[in-house]
């Protein structure tokens, strides 16, 4: 008896073989590769485009994962665990500083010229 899946398992090996690109727009020499959903140029290599696209990945997954303060960034070094918190709480400080003088001027300023 076969496990389930063996011959969707051999169709994919046969199709990732048989390279079988779809013609998008033969005029400008454009194909689909339908197994890694890419439109590309035939006979031209996207890698190196991919890999800048991964590196834009993991920092924009650091620019949202900034907001909740925990871990660390994916494209930082080892051992950097608690930099979030710490600059999380030291930039809340200033922001804080910064606002409440520029209130407790206002309040001076409304006194002073009463």
């Amino acid at each position: 008896m076969q496990p389930h899946g063996l011959m969707q398992n051999r169709f994919q090996k046969w199709w990732r073989d048989t390279n079988m690109y779809i013609q998008v727009l033969p005029e400008y020499g454009l194909v689909a590769d339908p197994m890694v959903g890419i439109v590309t140029t035939a006979g031209e290599s996207l890698s190196p485009i991919l890999e800048k696209v991964a590196i834009l990945e993991n920092v924009s997954d650091d620019l949202v994962n900034m907001l909740s303060g925990e871990g660390n960034f994916l494209a930082s070094f080892p051992g950097r665990e608690k930099s979030l918190v710490i600059a999380g709480s030291m930039n809340a400080i200033w922001y804080g500083l910064a606002v409440g003088l520029f209130i407790a001027g206002i309040m001076v300023l409304n006194l002073m010229l009463r």
